[in-house]
């Protein structure tokens, strides 16, 4: 049985990269230390924001291998699953727990827009071949694919699914969820700039963005609102919004990266076809990031 019981916060951390596009390990065991030194309490690997799409399936699990020794049992490691077939995912799902994952994040299959009864039974299946603990990503904005909450109803029996990521972009479906499912699922907002309501509403943790530039922040914004302070919290929300809008956007890779290198904390190497930003685009987030670090609060919680 899945005993998995997740909450808090938890980075989809970037890939870091060389200049010539390369795994860049030494860099990635360098900010994987830096998040959890600074209180978060999981790693999420290639994800959408860690770049999945560009990397291999090799890859993938290299990058999860290098944040298992960071981390060393200090917090667990979960794994982005999202391969476009799912023979492809339960092959890939096996190795991941050959190598020692926590757990998996599953995405829909981004190259084809399932309708719910074939969401679903993928999420079966690909449960089955992993035998490990599942978080949902359900972002119907970027992958049209939305599982509601009538259909979290009929997965409940599945027991290695035990969270759900809610990008639906309405905060309204924190409440929808526990109405319908009550507590069997943790429930993460994955949204950056919903951070707030979502758990306001009820949500038990955060799979953020931005985190991967400012994790103190993000953890006291958290702890903020779980000690129900929500009038320090929502001061500490209010200045980080201009940076949270980074995460909602499709450039949220370029943009978060060229974050991580102001904060000192990364670098701005992306893969093809992506390339960093400029112009107009660079100097509006360059403005963004100069003002956060300038009136940049004491987060001591």
């Amino acid at each position: 049985m899945a005993a998995a019981k997740w909450e808090g916060v938890f980075p989809a951390v970037t890939t870091k990269f060389k200049e010539n596009e390369d795994l860049d390990h030494a860099a990635m065991e360098q900010h994987f230390n830096f998040q959890i030194d600074s209180g978060v309490d999981a790693l999420l690997t290639c994800g959408s924001l860690g770049e999945a799409s560009t990397l291999s399936f090799d890859e993938k699990l290299d990058v999860a291998k290098t944040a298992l020794t960071v981390a060393d049992g200090r917090v667990p490691v979960l794994l982005n699953v999202s391969e476009t077939r799912t023979a492809t995912a339960c092959r890939f799902v096996e190795k991941a727990h050959e190598l020692g994952v926590q757990g998996l994040m599953v995405m829909p299959s981004v190259l084809y827009a399932a309708d719910a009864r074939e969401a679903m039974d993928n999420l079966r299946v690909i449960a089955k071949a992993a035998q490990l603990p599942i978080m949902v990503y359900n972002n119907p904005v970027s992958y049209k694919v939305d599982l509601t909450p009538e259909d979290f109803k009929q997965l409940a029996d599945c027991e290695w699914i035990v969270a759900i990521k809610e990008s639906t972009d309405n905060v309204r479906r924190i409440t929808d969820l526990r109405n319908a499912v009550g507590d069997r699922y943790q429930l993460f907002m994955g949204v950056d700039d919903l951070s707030f309501e979502g758990l306001a509403a009820g949500a038990d943790g955060l799979l953020a963005g931005l985190v991967v530039a400012f994790p103190k922040e993000t953890v006291a914004l958290y702890k903020l609102m779980k000690a129900k302070r929500y009038d320090e919290a929502l001061k500490l929300y209010q200045w980080f919004m201009p940076l949270l809008h980074l995460d909602v956007s499709t450039k949220l890779v370029q943009n978060l990266k060229l974050v991580e290198a102001l904060c000192g904390v990364g670098n701005e190497n992306v893969r093809r076809p992506r390339q960093p930003l400029q112009g107009a685009d660079r100097a509006r987030v360059v403005a963004i990031v100069e003002n956060a670090l300038a009136t940049r609060p004491d987060v001591s919680v």
